[in-house]
């Protein structure tokens, strides 16, 4: 296997991490943190190894990529900007060890949301807002990714979404016009959000922070208790409309700005995902109104709060969940693993492999009832094309089997049933906090021993690349010719 384009992709984004450290070193400027030093030297570091990658592996035919190179880049990419990343945190004042703070960058790259760390408040301003930076460049990534890179590998019946430039090898050229296409929308999004932060009350430094972890659907927050600091209807309803406006395809976006604004309405995908939260909102209000005894207007805030942070896999929390109820904090759990739509910043199994799940269900009870009659399953108003039932199928089964391996894993390592049940989760589905008292929405992972950090951190990267693009990799046959 040819690297050279691999390791040439990956020094332009080690490149891109090493200027996007700029903005963190600038802000301990202003705030006269001494951590400035640390970004500066780690800005020399990841531009140093970015600038040989590149140097080294220019020339000749590079953008020509095979199915195999796409797999090694997509997975290894990941795990080196995650090892980079982690290095202004590894330094910092903070004191942390390796892996937290691989795990917190690890987590910030792939927008779940899950942090080692306590005290958020008092952490130095440059960490805070790398933290940030961190989700919003993995959300940017995903995007790209999902619209570009995993249909052409057909991963897990992405190829549903292919179009007819993504027909041949060449990936990166594509990518690159679809990433500054949907970087526009994007950037234009997160200054919308920072400014309507902005306007309900929240300073400069907290709006912009949120807009960049809103947009992104990651959930790092600039406090301990998340959105429960603010805890006005004003500024979760910004965090709502922005939460979903991230778990929406962003490629409809794109169409919307060039005239076609029914295409938001008109697609399936994001029909079904906005009657999912309608219907889980509707359940957990009258739950909390009739067996909680809150008031419904006080009901529908904290519901819909949470119920979108869930789905989407922001991990926001505006109150502690986990305190009502058992029923509550099943209907989430279950909820987590949903996700948004195909093509937004969001994660979890995807709305769209649902819809698929049910057409090819609804075509088998039809065949059970008329053994003779021919169905066909639709996806979108067409025939879903060959392989993607399979593919979906597939997806859903390796979904339950990472899961379950994740969950025994970490119960063998000594945690609790809730703890870990909920940890495999909210790593696989990149959702962020967990349940229970350790991980739940007012605990942190710092606790947790640092094997199973590990195992989380290789949960997020899992979930985050869609699971066959990383497992295929371990696969013998892969590296044969």
């Amino acid at each position: 296997m040819d690297l050279r384009p691999i390791l040439y992709v990956i020094g332009i984004l080690l490149s891109t991490l090493a200027l996007s450290m700029s903005l963190p070193m600038l802000v301990d400027i202003y705030y006269g943190s001494n951590d400035w030093k640390v970004f500066f030297l780690c800005i020399m570091t990841t531009a140093f190894f970015g600038g040989a990658l590149v140097l080294s592996n220019s020339g000749g035919e590079m953008f020509s990529i095979s199915i195999k190179q796409a797999f090694v880049l997509t997975t290894v990419s990941w795990l080196v900007l995650a090892t980079f990343a982690a290095l202004p945190l590894w330094f910092s004042e903070l004191g942390l060890s390796f892996t937290d703070a691989f795990f917190e960058a690890m987590s910030g790259i792939t927008t779940t949301g899950s942090t080692i760390l306590t005290h958020i408040e008092g952490a130095p301003r440059g960490i805070l807002i790398w933290r940030a930076i961190l989700q919003w460049l993995g959300g940017i990534g995903i995007i790209v990714m999902a619209l570009s890179v995993l249909p052409f590998l057909k991963v897990g019946g992405m190829q549903l979404f292919r179009t007819e430039s993504s027909e041949n090898e060449k990936v990166l050229p594509r990518a690159a016009k679809l990433a500054s296409s949907i970087g526009y929308i994007y950037l234009l999004l997160t200054v919308i959000c920072a400014a309507c932060y902005h306007m309900t009350g929240l300073p400069l430094f907290d709006a912009v922070a949120h807009a960049m972890t809103t947009i992104a659907t990651g959930g790092f927050s600039t406090f301990d208790t998340s959105f429960g600091n603010f805890d006005t209807p004003h500024t979760e309803m910004v965090a709502i409309v922005f939460m979903l406006m991230g778990g929406l395809p962003f490629v409809l976006y794109l169409k919307a700005l060039r005239g076609d604004w029914r295409a938001l309405f008109k697609d399936s995908q994001v029909r079904w995902f906005l009657g999912i939260i309608s219907a889980a909102t509707f359940v957990l209000v009258s739950y909390l109104v009739f067996e909680n005894n809150l008031h419904i207007g006080e009901a529908l805030r904290r519901a819909s709060f949470n119920v979108i942070s869930v789905i989407t896999g922001t991990g926001y929390a505006s109150s502690d969940y986990g305190a009502w109820g058992g029923f509550a904090v099943g209907l989430l759990f279950f909820v987590m693993v949903i996700g948004g739509c195909a093509g937004s910043t969001s994660c979890g199994i995807k709305v769209f492999r649902f819809q698929v799940l049910y057409a090819v269900t609804n075509v088998q009870m039809k065949k059970l009832l008329h053994p003779n009659g021919v169905f066909i399953p639709y996806y979108g108003g067409k025939p879903l094309p060959e392989g993607v039932p399979s593919s979906v199928m597939s997806f859903f089964f390796l979904f339950a089997l990472c899961f379950s391996f994740l969950a025994i894993a970490l119960s063998y390592i000594g945690l609790d049933f809730l703890t870990a049940m909920s940890g495999a989760a909210t790593s696989i589905a990149n959702v962020g906090p967990g349940l229970g008292s350790i991980i739940g929405p007012t605990g942190t992972f710092a606790p947790l021993p640092d094997s199973a950090k590990w195992l989380l951190c290789f949960g997020m990267l899992l979930g985050r690349l869609e699971l066959f693009t990383v497992l295929v990799l371990l696969a013998p046959q892969f590296w044969r010719r």
